[in-house]
């Protein structure tokens, strides 16, 4: 028997919620609307959540702030689904946390596939891997525990983040291509477009580092390649 999931969905067009709830009841997902930003914060601490789709404009708190908000105590999977379409506003949606940013009007069937690639996403992440700690230059991932740290101090990453500083530590300092970067770590084919994706949480990740320890740089571009955990005294 499949897993019954559930899917927080938080829009303030009624409308929206019941067509998003309509479309993943009918593969057999079960449906937490919301309306309120504020409320689906209370909703997110009392009742346990599988993923949550995010609106960006909504009264109050806006879906970036949730989405923070959220990121503080949860890894859970989040998808920004937001008629914003600029490329701005999916970096910031990224940047802010979320795994994946869907624009309105969305087709139906893709709003599925990208749910389900999300919730698969997270379950490969919940599943015992080769090594449970991974460690390099100051910089520790527990992959049981799921927390990562420099230098002793803790870093506060989305789950993608996470991913991706794994794959770069288990290459021991050898270059990793983009394209793999992606397709392990979003699990999907990697595009022309896609490189965008790995760049931001890249910088992402060298801004966190660099609060931590500003003398040295970690992560390094291989130009044509992709990236790699720098050697000592870069």
């Amino acid at each position: 028997m499949e897993a019954v999931y559930n899917i927080l969905v938080v829009d303030d067009d009624p409308a929206i919620v019941e067509l998003v709830g309509e479309t993943l009841a009918g593969v057999g997902m079960h449906i937490v609307p919301c309306t309120d930003a504020t409320h689906a914060l209370a909703l997110f601490e009392q009742t346990p959540v599988d993923l949550v789709m995010l609106d960006v404009m909504m009264p109050g708190i806006d879906g970036f702030e949730l989405c923070y908000q959220i990121r503080k105590h949860s890894h859970v999977p989040v998808i920004f689904l937001s008629a914003k379409g600029e490329e701005a506003d999916k970096v910031l949606g990224l940047m802010s946390g979320a795994d994946d940013y869907i624009t309105k009007p969305f087709l139906p069937r893709e709003l599925v596939a990208r749910v389900k690639s999300c919730l698969r996403r997270a379950s490969y992440a919940a599943t015992p891997v080769r090594e449970d700690v991974l460690a390099c230059r100051g910089i520790e991932i527990n992959r049981t525990t799921h927390r990562a740290s420099l230098h002793g101090t803790e870093l506060t990453l989305t789950p993608k983040e996470f991913d991706v500083l794994a794959l770069l530590l288990e290459a021991h300092g050898k270059p990793v291509a983009t394209s793999e970067l992606y397709e392990k770590v979003w699990g999907e084919q990697f595009l022309a477009s896609s490189a965008n994706s790995v760049m931001v949480h890249i910088r992402h990740l060298r801004t966190k580092l660099s609060k931590l320890d500003s003398d040295q740089v970690f992560i390094e571009t291989v130009w044509g390649v992709g990236y790699k955990i720098a050697p000592y005294g870069t």
